[in-house]
């Protein structure tokens, strides 16, 4: 695996961010400084997460650590659709495929967490 971008969870996430960017387009103004920009801010920082635990994928604890603020982030954008479906900016369809699309993410990394020696640059470290 030559490149973060090559990882299932980070298109998956990627994905879902450009999602929810196009959505929050349609957002009342008075949201721009609150749900729009946490939102937004939540799901990018999926992907931002998976590529930095694919740059410190020589250590394991480091690797796993920022896995685990990717599932953080991905979960803290289900509560902001939860907040933006109860506001009625969107509708529960959208509702509904924006979270399963995230829950599908959250298993992926899930995976990963569990799996990490699949993943682990197998580069040794020499120390001197």
């Amino acid at each position: 695996m030559a490149d973060f971008k090559d990882l299932y969870a980070y298109k998956k996430g990627f994905e879902l961010s450009m999602e929810i960017f196009e959505i929050t387009k349609k957002f009342p103004p008075e949201e721009k400084y609150a749900l729009t920009d946490q939102i937004r801010r939540s799901s990018r920082s999926i992907c931002a997460n998976i590529a930095e635990a694919f740059r410190k994928r020589r250590y394991p604890n480091h690797f796993i650590s920022k896995l685990t603020d990717s599932d953080a982030e991905n979960s803290e954008t289900q509560v902001w659709l939860e907040f933006a479906f109860n506001c009625k900016y969107i509708n529960e369809n959208t509702f509904n495929e924006l979270t399963q699309k995230s829950i599908e993410i959250g298993k992926l990394l899930s995976a990963m967490i569990k799996n990490p020696n699949n993943y682990l640059d197998k580069i040794k470290i020499k120390m001197d």
